[in-house]
């Protein structure tokens, strides 16, 4: 690679990898970089589970969509952060999710058999990419559960509630911004995204948040 994005030295999976040795451990890998507009499949439901990603600037939406065209968004994924990873370590015949664009998006593709399996040239940094690979499936699980608290409410105010205080309990602060749009939120928690607007607005009028279009202040 001809620069190495700022942002892949505080990436999860190259933690304990001096930044000296990112340039030689990425073309050992064969890591390529490529853009996506907003709303351009990554990879889809029935790619080949081999490659994860890092994103590198902008931001992706790990998605399921069924026969009838709605879709579920499983997860935000941020500049710094890996998609595609559980199914390539699962060695998944397909990726059974697709990953899109959620904006204008910069990624870095990698072969997944490239980072599990050692080299004479650089045995010592897939030793540590094995290791933050293992960390990250073990976050990437305590996700899921935080969302299925979410999504097993049984209400739609329960939902927002219990998402919204997620937020800011992982914003450290009442004041936020979501990466999502309406419908993306409503795609999220599973529910219809007209009962959800009506919702929130309720919650407002409560005196429980304030918002105005992803910023949001629990009261």
């Amino acid at each position: 690679m001809k620069a190495i994005p700022a942002v892949l030295k505080t990436c999860p999976l190259f933690a304990g990898i001096a930044e000296d040795n990112l340039s030689a451990l990425l073309t050992c890998l064969g890591a390529a970089s490529r853009g996506f507009e907003k709303g351009e499949y990554i990879l889809s439901a029935e790619d080949e589970a081999t490659r994860v990603g890092v994103v590198t600037s902008g931001g992706v939406l790990v998605v399921q969509d069924d026969y009838w065209g709605n879709r579920t968004i499983l997860s935000h994924i941020e500049p710094g952060d890996l998609f595609g990873e559980s199914f390539a370590c699962a060695e998944a015949e397909r990726q059974l999710v697709s990953v899109v664009a959620a904006e204008k998006t910069e990624v870095l593709l990698i072969d997944l058999t490239r980072i599990v399996t050692t080299c004479s040239s650089a045995c010592a940094f897939h030793t540590a990419l094995i290791q933050n690979i293992l960390k990250i499936l073990a976050r990437n699980n305590l996700s899921l559960v935080q969302k299925m608290e979410h999504i097993t409410r049984r209400t739609t105010r329960e939902k927002l509630l219990s998402f919204l205080s997620a937020q800011a309990s992982a914003a450290g602060n009442p004041s936020f911004d979501l990466p999502f749009s309406r419908q993306e939120m409503a795609d999220y928690l599973a529910v219809d995204r007209s009962a959800m607007s009506a919702e929130l607005s309720r919650l407002r009028d409560d005196g429980l948040l304030r918002y105005n279009r992803n910023h949001f202040e629990l009261l």
